[in-house]
């Protein structure tokens, strides 16, 4: 069923490849420009739950497609951060960061998806709401290190708080699936 909703998410995908030509092609304001289309799709992201619950438009394509586009946009937008380089020559996001951000994000899907096909649904957790928001603010001020001049690190520190919001996060979604599922029991015979 296409809807508003629905519409503003599939936008949020088409502008998933826009965004990686524009961060990872050099030219006269690539930077702004990138952080444009991400801010816009980042709105997009909003605006479509906001929306779908505000008129009664939630559909099963949505429920399905949201979070792919939230993966796509986050996971495509850490990875041209790896792959560019900031004014000292390093990655501007390091790899390995970014790399437990999307494996958390990878993982985490994974549970929710066999929770879902047991009957279970494991809900957003407060500390992934607040991963995820602070995923925005850093991939932000990422993409416009160049013009924060000295508190070019800013971007770093909300990393890092990101990372440790990836780490906590996916530890309660795994404590939740085995509760949820009723596998933290201990097996019979076992001490």
């Amino acid at each position: 069923m296409i809807n508003l909703p629905n519409l503003l998410t599939t936008i949020r995908i088409f502008l998933v490849p826009l965004l990686v030509v524009v961060l990872l092609t050099k030219f006269e304001g690539h930077w702004v420009l990138g952080l444009a289309i991400f801010l816009v799709a980042l709105a997009t992201d909003y605006l479509d739950g906001y929306l779908a619950r505000r008129r009664g438009q939630v559909t099963n394509l949505g429920a399905l497609l949201d979070p792919v586009a939230d993966k796509l946009l986050t996971s495509a937008a850490f990875i041209s951060l790896v792959e560019l380089k900031g004014t000292g020559g390093e990655s501007i996001a390091p790899a390995w960061m970014v790399v437990i951000i999307v494996g958390r994000d990878f993982a985490v899907e994974g549970l929710r998806s066999i929770a879902s096909q047991q009957g279970v649904t494991i809900p957003a957790s407060r500390w992934g709401k607040y991963k995820t928001a602070l995923q925005g603010v850093a991939i932000s001020l990422l993409i416009i290190h160049n013009y924060l001049g000295e508190y070019f690190w800013t971007g770093h520190v909300v990393l890092w708080l990101v990372v440790t919001l990836a780490v906590l996060s996916a530890a309660d979604y795994f404590r939740t699936f085995y509760r949820r599922l009723g596998l933290d029991q201990r097996a019979p015979g076992r001490a």
